[in-house]
């Protein structure tokens, strides 16, 4: 029964050398992308000034979703 337990608790790198396999190839770090936040800017102004009315459909979405919010908040608890 113990000596199972020193084969249970290897380390992986121990493991392939008792097995003759290789150890194993190390991949390379993968790098965030780097984001140009002026060119993020360029870009949102860009379409903002292009379709101005964006905003407007914007903050009416979110008014009208805190309204219907609101009255279903109302209508569960039966204060209307």
């Amino acid at each position: 029964m113990y000596g199972n337990t020193s084969v249970l608790n290897m380390g992986e790198a121990k493991r392939r050398k008792n097995l003759g396999i290789p150890p194993r190839e190390k991949t390379e770090d993968m790098k965030l992308p780097q984001l140009d936040k002026k060119a993020i800017q360029q870009k949102v102004r860009s379409t903002l000034y292009k379709y101005p009315i964006i905003p407007f459909l914007f903050y009416g979405a979110a008014i009208l979703i805190l309204i219907g919010g609101l009255f279903y908040v109302f209508k569960s608890l039966n204060i209307a």
